[in-house]
């Protein structure tokens, strides 16, 4: 827009800068624009429109020192323009002036609803907290980014990043504050499992419950290790373990569900069945459980109830493998043909899926060491 003080001279000079620059602009010459922008600027630099645009093509265009003046006077004159705050910031990043910069990239941010602008902004947020040692912070912002663009590969690294830094930072200060405690070796035992040494891991665990006896979730972690053995003695411990998880709370529901599977193994499918039960009534969510509790009832011929537990668990849990194998089985049983068919070709999918995956990632996974009662679990 021209300026009403301009003389009608100057007024044509302004629109035939503008339809220049447009022009090049449509011809994605955004480099012969600038020229114009800046001349357009001269004769009327309180266009927002003009300062606005001249400064963003500055900024990509690799001039972030330039852009700063233009962006700030079209910011002075419209501080609503939220993604031109947020170019602000960056550029004022870029140049060194991480405090100007910071404050602008934070109030733009959760304004800015064009998708690539609000990562970049965000990301940049995050790297400020995470050069400044503030990981708390960059974690709340990479939740807001999370949301936002829950698929980008930028912002899943940048999780990862912080994440670790984060718990390497976590590690460091209960190592100094209380490097004898329960809790340092349970942390200690997680760090293990990391490395595929299970052995190593139990033995840190013990330590823990050595300490204390009641320590939260503690029982339970241990008794998921031994029960991966295939010794039978290790499992017969892996078992006191979830019995004593469950005596410190009785509403722990993974154990119940342990112990249910375990019930099924020696076939007292009765008394799975009791376990799986109250495992969906403490978690009524928990597809797992419902399959649990499925399988038991179709072991008890109640296959009416399992059916519908059934059909409950495939909606809680969609990637079921079993759930769904199992689903198509009994439509078939109850002549509901097209209905097993398609159950049958969700699993075959699914499974297909889960081998692919599998496969990509063997080189990836630690192999755990295989746990048995006459090894030491001192490392």
């Amino acid at each position: 827009m021209a300026c009403p003080c301009q003389t009608a001279e100057q007024q044509l000079d302004f629109s035939a800068h503008i339809q220049k620059a447009q022009g090049y602009l449509h011809d994605k010459h955004p480099e012969l624009a600038i020229p114009e922008l800046e001349a357009a600027a001269s004769l009327n630099p309180q266009s927002v429109e003009v300062q606005g645009n001249l400064g963003v093509l500055l900024f990509f265009q690799g001039k972030p020192a330039d852009a700063i003046p233009h962006l700030r006077s079209a910011l002075a004159m419209q501080p609503s323009l939220a993604n031109m705050q947020g170019i602000l910031g960056l550029a004022e990043v870029r140049t060194q002036d991480f405090a100007a910069g910071h404050k602008d990239l934070e109030a733009a941010f959760p304004l800015i609803e064009d998708k690539k602008l609000k990562v970049q902004v965000g990301l940049e947020i995050v790297s400020l907290y995470t050069e400044s040692g503030d990981l708390e912070q960059a974690v709340t912002t990479l939740a807001a980014l999370r949301k936002f663009a829950p698929d980008n590969a930028e912002v899943l690294y940048a999780s990862y990043r912080t994440y670790s830094d984060l718990s390497s930072e976590s590690m460091l200060a209960l190592a100094v504050a209380a490097p004898d405690s329960a809790q340092f070796h349970q942390l200690m035992a997680h760090e293990e499992i990391k490395e595929g040494n299970t052995n190593g891991a139990i033995a840190e665990f013990r330590k823990s419950l050595a300490i204390n006896p009641h320590l939260p979730g503690a029982h339970y972690e241990l008794a998921e290790l031994l029960h991966t053995s295939q010794d039978a003695t290790v499992k017969r411990e892996a078992e006191q373990q979830y019995h004593a998880a469950l005596a410190e709370n009785p509403d722990d529901e993974k154990s119940l569900c342990r112990l249910a599977e375990l019930d099924a193994q020696r076939g007292d499918f009765q008394k799975s069945l009791e376990k799986f039960t109250r495992a969906v009534q403490l978690q009524p969510g928990d597809g797992d459980a419902k399959l649990g509790m499925a399988k038991a009832l179709t072991e008890l011929n109640e296959n009416d109830k399992a059916l519908a537990l059934l059909e409950q668990a495939v909606q809680d849990e969609p990637s079921s493998v079993s759930a769904h194998y199992r689903l198509g089985i009994l439509y078939r049983k109850y002549g509901r043909m097209d209905e097993a068919k398609r159950e049958i070709e969700i699993y075959k999918k699914l499974k297909d899926a889960k081998d692919k995956l599998r496969a990509q990632y063997k080189d990836l996974l630690i192999v755990p060491s295989e746990i048995r009662a006459d090894e030491p679990d001192e490392k």
